[in-house]
């Protein structure tokens, strides 16, 4: 079968190829997937050019790519929960990683069928965005009336993150370019911030529960804007205690000056690591099927173009989800 495969790390256009290899075998708890789409995102990016060696380390050459929609056309011996013929999707588990093949092979804990009501290739834009927004806002423990900010509102996380929390109830708080104003208020956020000529420092305050998607000054800015005794979650600062010590760093302390800021406002900081999850899924697949949520996507390459999409996806510059087409 045709895979798109990361032979070394580097620069996009030097680092993938497209290979034949063996079609995928099963193991009892798994579904093989014929791949009608996948998503691609920054994590995916960050693996090619060789950021995450460390914490993510792959075999070469390895299929890129986490997320997927497609028909399940086999299933091992201890599968009951899903049939040949079903359509699914799922955010593979890193040990499965490759949906920009034609088939995957994918263990049934991380995988739902596909909300009825959109296509394949709006299915494949949901689970890695979708699981890190929900599970960063559940671990927040949003609530009806939160006052929450989510940064970078048009991209792939915080767009399903402002639907997710206006599903909730929330009252959202976002940030965004003078461009994409107008697009991210159709989202639903209440209070869309153009961080190119306004302070959100200033409008978002005391706020419930920030949401930090970009990581670097925000981590720490966000404790300026967070209320005495809220919570800042983030998937792309520091990591926290108990995250480090997933990842074996036992000695590890949160940076001083984040420990300060958060003691100082009584708030919690959590780093969030998404975790595939069928189930999350399945409750992801409600929403979108009662209008809650809707796919946001910039574009659909064929599989052919698998290397252009990288491209535009290394740009920083797509609204909502870039998608190939794989059959």
């Amino acid at each position: 079968m045709k895979a798109l495969q990361i032979e070394k790390y580097g620069a996009i256009e030097d680092s993938l190829v497209f290979n034949e290899i063996s079609k995928p075998t099963i193991k009892p708890n798994d579904v093989l997937i014929e791949v009608k789409a996948a998503a691609i995102n920054p994590i995916d990016k960050s693996i090619i050019l060789g950021n995450l060696q460390s914490m993510l380390p792959i075999a070469m050459p390895s299929t890129s790519a986490y997320d997927v929609s497609g028909v399940v056309v086999e299933k091992g011996n201890a599968v009951n929960n899903f049939d040949i013929g079903d359509l699914v999707y799922a955010r593979v588990p890193q040990e499965q990683m490759g949906t920009l093949a034609e088939y995957v092979a994918v263990t049934t804990d991380a995988v739902s069928k596909k909300p009825g009501n959109i296509s394949f290739e709006e299915a494949a834009s949901l689970p890695l965005a979708g699981l890190t927004a929900m599970q960063s806002l559940e671990r927040a423990g949003i609530k009806e009336n939160d006052k929450v900010l989510i940064h970078a509102g048009s991209g792939g996380v915080g767009s399903f993150a402002i639907q997710y929390a206006k599903a909730k109830g929330a009252y959202v708080y976002t940030t965004t370019s003078t461009s994409n104003v107008a697009w991210v208020k159709a989202l639903g956020a209440d209070r869309v911030i153009d961080y190119k000529t306004e302070d959100y420092k200033k409008i978002a305050q005391d706020v419930d529960i920030v949401f930090d998607t970009l990581g670097q000054n925000y981590s720490l800015e966000a404790f300026e804007v967070v209320k005495q005794g809220g919570i800042v979650v983030s998937v792309v600062g520091p990591l926290d205690e108990d995250s480090a010590q997933m990842f074996g760093m036992a000695d590890y302390k949160l940076p001083t000056e984040l420990a300060k800021a958060s003691s100082a406002k009584n708030a919690v900081y959590k780093f969030i690591f998404m975790y595939p999850n069928g189930q999350h899924l399945e409750t992801i697949k409600t929403l979108v099927e009662d209008e809650k949520i809707k796919p946001i996507i910039d574009t659909v390459y064929p599989f052919s173009k698998s290397i252009e999409a990288f491209v535009h996806l290394a740009s920083g510059r797509a609204k909502g989800k870039i998608v190939i087409k794989v059959s």
